[in-house]
């Protein structure tokens, strides 16, 4: 059984962005799922045989607290004796455990994983069936509508395999993976998907308002949404997606509020291993569009260490 959620708009998995410090952030703002970045399952096997012999456990590679459940862990690879023993070891630990069928990066698709299982109907029936009899919580899927053009409505074979075989939830993101992110994600394939399955879908790509969500829900019938790009440095979308869709209104947030929220990440951070270089990352994108960003942005890229960008965030904030 998936998990009752708070609200209907979850936080996307995106690697070097979705660290514990940005979920929990998310989380306090309303998201009602936060995922982990994707994790390799081999890494995930190498890891705990490592760690066990410290008597530590999977927890000390993939970090995340429990203040942020429900919790979805996001698994890519296909090999599939190490899928089931990955799922097995990160099952104790997350509420969901979630499959990666959309990545469009080329060094994932190249090893047989992410968006490029779409065409391989019979292993992606094995995946889900090793995956959905290796452990009792909840498996989810994230697929992409096809590979290229040609085959851009793969997403129906797969969507049906996968609600046979027991996956609870299915994310569709519309566009196909030789897309990446470019042109516009096509959400009359969401509402297409919504209408051939009987379990919760999420409808995902190009949400940046709190219309855009309400426009989705409206027009795919879609149970819920998931925000990835339009989320980065805006935790605030969560509270006024969910706000929105209550009330129609909601709260509008100023450069100081931005900053605010930026102190608040960095001080969650202390509690985590996240490299300086994605916290820098994440500077940048708490600091865009808004007056004067491009300039702190080049002040940014050259901060070395957590006390530059301390400084140079502070004086913004002074100075705004």
């Amino acid at each position: 059984m998936l998990p009752k959620f708070s609200s209907r708009a979850f936080l996307a998995p995106m690697a070097g962005v979705s660290d514990p410090a940005l979920r929990l952030q998310c989380k306090k703002m309303g998201a009602g799922l936060v995922v982990t970045e994707f994790t390799n399952i081999h890494s995930i096997v190498a890891k705990e045989s490592q760690l066990k012999e410290r008597m530590k456990t999977i927890q000390e590679f993939i970090e995340y607290s429990d203040e942020e459940r429900p919790l979805s862990i996001q698994l890519f690879g296909s090999d599939l004796s190490t899928l089931r023993k990955a799922a097995k070891i990160v099952e104790p630990f997350f509420d969901i455990i979630d499959y990666n069928m959309g990545c469009p990066a080329p060094h994932i698709t190249q090893q047989m994983a992410g968006g490029a299982l779409l065409q391989e109907v019979n292993l992606t029936q094995q995946i889900f069936r090793t995956l959905v009899n290796a452990v009792k919580k909840p498996v989810t899927l994230k697929i992409r509508s096809g590979v290229t053009d040609t085959n851009k409505f793969l997403f129906r074979e797969i969507a049906e395999i996968a609600e046979d075989e027991g996956i609870q939830m299915i994310t569709l993101h519309p566009r196909t993976v030789s897309q990446g992110y470019s042109g516009a994600a096509d959400w009359n394939m969401i509402k297409e998907l919504k209408e051939i399955s009987s379990i919760p879908i999420v409808g995902n790509g190009d949400i940046t308002s709190p219309e855009d969500a309400k426009h989705m829900i409206d027009n795919t019938n879609c149970d819920y949404v998931m925000i990835g790009r339009g989320a980065m440095g805006n935790p605030f979308l969560f509270e006024q997606i969910n706000d929105y869709l209550k009330t129609n209104s909601y709260k509008e947030y100023s450069f100081k509020d931005r900053l605010d929220s930026f102190f608040d990440y960095l001080h969650l951070t202390s509690r985590y291993k996240i490299k300086f270089a994605n916290i820098k990352g994440q500077a940048m994108r708490f600091t865009k569009g808004i007056e004067g960003g491009s300039k702190l942005r080049s002040k940014i890229t050259l901060s070395k260490n957590i006390e530059d960008l301390e400084k140079i965030m502070s004086d913004a904030y002074i100075s705004s």
